[in-house]
């Protein structure tokens, strides 16, 4: 089977199955296998694809599984991250905050940045491949997300992975800026996410009865591990902007900010 004859019949299997994004799914699955980009599927045609490996992720697509799982990478700001089963997935919401975040530290010698419920360490890890002079400390509980965490910071030597809950005391030198996309789902909405959605893991989603647990957190144990006046920066929820300009009383001239959807999705605040 070659790779055009292996799309056709992708397409078909998973729009058969009534997979979302059959199309745009069959095209990542193939071209991961024959081990190019999207983009260059047509230059790669007549490539051999192994019909039993195909048949293997197309149907763990019809099961519900995350494309992202399947494949095991996914694609974030500048880079790709691994990402599988135990870790929250990529989103390109979370690029915004990224890139707001970097156009404020690149202005700072050397800062020293905490990536806190850092997952896959998309956040932590990118911005440090963008600001070479700075150090950035990702903290993960999970073990599984962790175990993505220090694989996708492998090279880049400015990153340090800690395997630690964000509830404890961690001696850090003083950070310039926090940023952090916590869990922030209330408990009982997690059983009516989307069918996908529900294979990531609940530590990263669950943000306790209200959604807010991990701010309160950060707030209350995070403001004094940063340096005056330094910058915190929060995805959040988008109904949450008001209670959590609320819930941080440590800092002030805190922004919500709009995604590119129109949604309240960030926060920026300054260290009291």
């Amino acid at each position: 089977m070659n790779l055009k004859e292996a799309y056709s019949y992708s397409k078909l299997f998973l729009s058969g199955n009534k997979v979302d994004e059959a199309e745009f799914k069959a095209l990542c699955v193939c071209c991961h296998l024959a081990g190019i980009k999207n983009s260059e599927y047509a230059l790669h045609t007549e490539e051999d694809i192994i019909p039993s490996r195909l048949a293997k992720l197309l149907w763990r697509l019809k099961e519900g599984e995350p494309l992202q799982y399947v494949i095991g990478k996914w694609d974030f700001y500048e880079s790709e991250f691994y990402v599988g089963k135990g870790v929250l997935i990529p989103r390109p919401e979370t690029e915004e905050l990224v890139e707001r975040c970097f156009n404020y530290a690149k202005d700072i010698n050397a800062p020293v940045i905490y990536d806190l419920c850092a997952g896959s360490g998309c956040i932590g890890i990118s911005l440090a491949k963008k600001l070479t002079n700075s150090t950035v400390y990702c903290i993960e509980k999970s073990k599984d997300a962790f175990t993505y965490l220090e694989k996708n910071s492998r090279s880049v030597s400015n990153v340090i992975p800690i395997n630690a809950d964000i509830n404890t005391d961690i001696e850090l030198p003083e950070a310039d800026i926090i940023i952090s996309n916590p869990p922030y789902i209330k408990t009982d909405d997690l059983s009516s996410l989307q069918r996908e959605v529900k294979y990531e893991p609940d530590m990263a989603l669950d943000g306790g009865a209200d959604g807010l647990d991990f701010y309160r957190i950060i707030d209350d144990k995070w403001y004094d591990k940063m340096k005056n006046n330094a910058l915190l920066f929060l995805e959040i929820g988008n109904e949450q902007g008001k209670d959590i300009k609320e819930i941080l009383t440590n800092f002030r001239d805190i922004e919500v900010i709009k995604d590119m959807y129109g949604n309240d999705r960030m926060v920026v605040a300054k260290r009291r």
